[in-house]
């Protein structure tokens, strides 16, 4: 079978490879579709302190079961299946409090390699994260699971419907599912930040009262005057760079909680005033990857149809031009692209 490889940073190579047989409890899938992704991206570009090189690539997909371990009772041959990329231990000290996306083992059996004609679903994850695609879900929509899952996870950290002004900083697909995310709660007051005039647009379509292009308006005082000269009540931070991690900060009204949901380049820091976080009483906390419970809510999501997810996806190439598609989103000329194997 055709894979990719990313051996290290830049250098993303196809390689010939053995189709896997599966072992007992896991499943082998032919992949039907695999998304590129920011994450991908910034991995390609800098590497990515939680998976290892070289290794396999992708991880955004949705195919048809191809073959299955001894002990599989849940799918069969000819199955449409998707999967996240990971599932908890269930027993590290973390998963016991809950905190199953924090947990120890996260990405020690990940299922990473969706670059590729078939994927194999380890036991752990085929019995926590994998379901059954129904007939009335394109394999695209399915593919949406994980970065989905992701975003539920990071909603949950804050408050984000009633009475409140929320502004997301970025305008790619995670601010864009975001923004949806937050109408389905009850967001009274969105604004989306960003740089590019054809996905602010969108986002307005997808439910943003206010959009602002940060190279031209003031950031700032535009939020201000959407919430009556406060400020957000709550900032997410989507695009994963230190100058928006201090924006995000600088946008919250006094009280305010502020999520940073990009992940930096590792290393990076960041300048915080420490007067205008203690004295206004800032809420500052991270937030990272997915639980179970979240990859379920983000399936019920799907299969309800509650969200706009085509717009998302700016093109479809074959497998060989997966090159191609990550100089596209690097020069902002897509969001995502399918990869058809």
């Amino acid at each position: 079978m055709r894979v990719y490889h990313l051996t290290r940073p830049g250098e993303l190579r196809m390689d010939t490879a053995e189709v896997p047989e599966p072992s007992d409890g896991e499943v082998l899938a032919r992949v039907a579709v695999a998304l590129t992704c920011g994450t991908d991206l910034k991995t390609l570009d800098r590497g990515h302190p939680r998976l290892r090189m070289p290794g396999r690539f992708g991880h955004e997909w949705a195919g048809t079961v191809e073959a299955v371990g001894d002990g599989v009772l849940r799918f069969e041959v000819g199955d449409r299946i998707v999967a996240t990329p990971t599932a908890p231990c269930g027993d590290c000290a973390y998963c016991l409090r809950g905190a199953e996306n924090l947990c120890l083992h996260l990405f020690e059996h990940a299922a990473l390699g969706a670059y590729a004609e078939y994927i194999l679903v380890p036991r752990h994850i085929v019995n926590r994260n994998a379901f059954r695609i129904p007939d009335e879900v394109t394999d695209v929509h399915a593919a949406f699971l994980e970065p989905l899952a992701c975003v539920v996870h990071g909603a949950d950290l804050v408050q984000l419907g009633g009475d409140r002004t929320v502004a997301f900083i970025g305008d790619g697909p995670i601010a864009l599912l975001f923004v949806q995310v937050a109408r389905l709660r009850g967001a009274n007051r969105v604004a989306v930040v960003g740089r590019r005039a054809q996905r602010l647009e969108l986002a307005r379509a997808l439910g943003a009262d206010l959009v602002i292009d940060g190279r031209e308006r003031d950031v700032r005082e535009e939020v201000a005057a959407l919430s009556d000269g406060l400020g957000a009540d709550t900032v997410v931070e989507c695009v994963g760079r230190t100058e928006a991690w201090e924006q995000a900060v600088g946008l919250a009204r006094r009280g305010g909680e502020v999520l940073f949901f990009g992940g930096c380049e590792t290393g990076s820091a960041i300048h915080l005033d420490t007067e205008r976080v203690h004295y206004d009483e800032l809420t500052l906390r991270g937030g990272f990857h997915c639980t179970p419970n979240s990859v379920r809510r983000a399936w019920e999501f799907i299969c309800s149809g509650a969200l706009t997810l085509d717009p998302l996806v700016s093109d479809q190439l074959p497998l060989d031009e997966l090159p191609g598609a990550f100089e596209r989103m690097r020069r902002l000329e897509a969001l995502k692209v399918a990869i058809l194997p």
